[in-house]
């Protein structure tokens, strides 16, 4: 009897057991698979496949298939708020703030659909992860190009409502995004907002001339 009554009282144990839910960190991999890597990985094979797609692909599909890509891998909000500065930043009124952003966005990804347009069997691999401080982090990346020549792309990464996005991309050590401060706010200084505007638009176009 006192057998039964043991083994009922398991069975009520499972059953309770199933229904508690289940916490997050067992019933999820999202902090795997939304880690700083797997946002790289996630740019980077999304830049191997509009290259595989080469022929396929003209200038404004490799724009269009990346538009969504870019979006979730960076933050251009804060990447062109950076690049400007605080004291640049606030001089601007909500109208030129929204104009600037959606123009870095727009060259961002034009400057992708210009670069990388024909697969030759390059590879990327990441190399290494490593903490930052300000929360940030850093993924190291090696692209291998046809030739057996390497480029090294390490990238910053910050965290915005869960989601890593990258907000620095170093080229062989050197800071895009500190190229284009000194850049823009020159600009800035001599010409004004509207020459920066006519600036990153010229870019833009110049990107359809690429090979």
């Amino acid at each position: 009897m006192k057998v039964k009554q043991t083994l009922k009282l398991i069975g009520w144990c499972l059953i309770l057991v199933m229904l508690l839910p289940i916490p997050a960190a067992l019933s999820s991999s999202d902090s795997q698979k939304n880690g700083p890597e797997q946002a790289v990985a996630y740019l980077q094979s999304s830049l191997l496949e509009v290259m595989r797609e080469g022929e396929k692909l003209d200038y404004d599909g490799r724009f269009k298939y990346l538009q969504p890509v870019i979006d979730q891998t960076h933050d251009i909000d804060l990447i062109i708020r950076t690049i400007l500065g605080t004291t640049y930043w606030s001089q601007l009124d909500n109208v030129q703030q929204d104009l600037i952003v959606e123009t870095f966005r727009q060259l961002s990804i034009a400057t992708y659909a210009g670069r990388f347009v024909q697969y030759e069997g390059e590879q990327f691999q990441i190399i290494e992860q490593r903490a930052l401080p300000r929360d940030q982090v850093l993924v190291r990346s090696q692209l291998t190009k046809s030739d057996g020549g390497t480029v090294n792309f390490d990238y910053v990464l910050h965290q915005v409502a869960g989601e890593w996005r990258i907000v620095n991309i170093l080229f062989d050590g050197v800071s895009d995004l500190a190229i284009k401060r000194g850049e823009y706010r020159a600009i800035l200084q001599r010409d004004g907002f509207q020459a920066l505007i006519e600036m990153l638009k010229e870019k833009i176009a110049l990107t359809r001339q690429s090979p």
